[in-house]
């Protein structure tokens, strides 16, 4: 039955002009990622990307989605909408270089109950930041303005990204042997996985925004975003021949190791070769989780697994630390029987 009143969008809790708004402030950290290959504006109904002017001779495309997981909770909470678009990249185009692919272009989705363009601001300028990192452009996205899905200040985010391979440069772990090495790249926190318990842990143990470990405070380094591996990598790549490799995000590297591996083979990772930061040694001890938990749950401060020949070992290592990365012998690949597992940890 009509009532008589006239209705608009904006009755119903969506601005369109709030929407406009946010395209022309975000157009600028849009425009500061454009690479070779980028074609069009912003604003489109597609993004596009020239992949015939990279010079690949028989080029093979790679593509991943992801998001941050519940470490977006922590960000709304704290108000800390800065880096967790950086996360976001991260875990996209870390998982695309895992197959040797350089990360071409990505695209965004934000989806809110109620648009606040500073904080939308915010979280696609860390976005743009992090495809910079990436060598990436930021080609497009979507800004989805739901009332009644999204509670107060609520807002969620989602990633998709796609890069690009020579068909015959694809690492895919296959060549793997016994008598190989790790080499691990210390990661720059939690990155964003296991946040899902660091949130009930901060909870249960009355952890507040002025809680300090040292002299940083614990949601510092919470919200510390996740390491690029990218460019360090990609430069490697170009002289080192590495059979595989392991971005550690959920499931650690208990979990996430033997997926590159083949049957014939398993990884010892030797404990000893590092020792946790300090916000992992926290987590442990305020949880009191078992190890075992903390390596198949977080990446413990190895955040990246690249896997070569012994005699390349020195040579990866020495040329990632001249990047800036730490860099260093995680544990070695050995013969694997048909009882064994894919991975065991020496030293815990």
């Amino acid at each position: 039955m009509k009532n008589g009143k006239t209705y608009t969008y904006t009755d119903a809790g969506v601005s369109i002009d709030r929407g406009n708004r946010l395209v022309e402030r975000i157009k600028p950290h849009v425009r500061s990622t454009e690479r070779p290959g980028t074609l069009g504006n912003i604003g489109g109904f597609g993004g596009l990307f020239d992949i015939g002017s990279l010079g690949y001779s028989n080029p093979v495309l790679v593509s991943g989605t992801d998001g941050v997981g519940t470490k977006l909770k922590l960000a709304i909470e704290y108000n800390r909408h800065d880096t967790i678009g950086i996360d976001l990249v991260a875990m996209c185009v870390n998982d695309l270089l895992v197959q040797g692919a350089e990360p071409l272009f990505f695209l965004d989705y934000y989806a809110c109950g109620s648009l606040d363009v500073d904080v939308a601001e915010s979280v696609v300028k860390g976005i743009a930041e992090g495809c910079r990192i990436a060598g990436c452009a930021l080609t497009g996205g979507e800004t989805a303005e739901m009332p009644g899905m999204y509670q107060g200040a609520d807002y969620d985010l989602a990633g998709f990204c796609v890069g690009i391979v020579e068909k015959e440069n694809i690492i895919d772990g296959s060549t793997i042997v016994s008598g190989d090495v790790l080499i691990a790249m210390a990661s720059s926190g939690f990155h964003s996985n296991g946040y899902s318990l660091i949130r009930k842990l901060l909870q249960d143990t009355e952890t507040t925004i002025d809680s300090k470990l040292g002299d940083t405070g614990i949601i510092d380094l919470l919200m510390e975003p996740t390491r690029i591996y990218v460019k360090p990598v990609l430069e490697i790549l170009k002289n080192i021949p590495v059979k595989g490799m392991a971005h550690i995000t959920g499931g650690g590297l208990i979990e996430n190791i033997p997926r590159v591996l083949p049957d014939t083979v398993m990884a010892n990772i030797d404990c000893h070769t590092w020792q946790w930061p300090a916000i992992f040694q926290w987590l442990r001890d305020a949880g009191n989780i078992d190890d075992i938990e903390m390596y198949r749950t977080f990446n413990c401060g190895a955040g990246y697994v690249l896997i070569v020949a012994a005699d390349e070992a020195d040579n990866l290592i020495g040329g990632l630390n001249e990047q800036g990365e730490h860099a260093w012998l995680l544990g070695r690949i050995e013969t694997r029987a048909a009882d064994q597992p894919a991975l065991v940890l020496s030293g815990v």
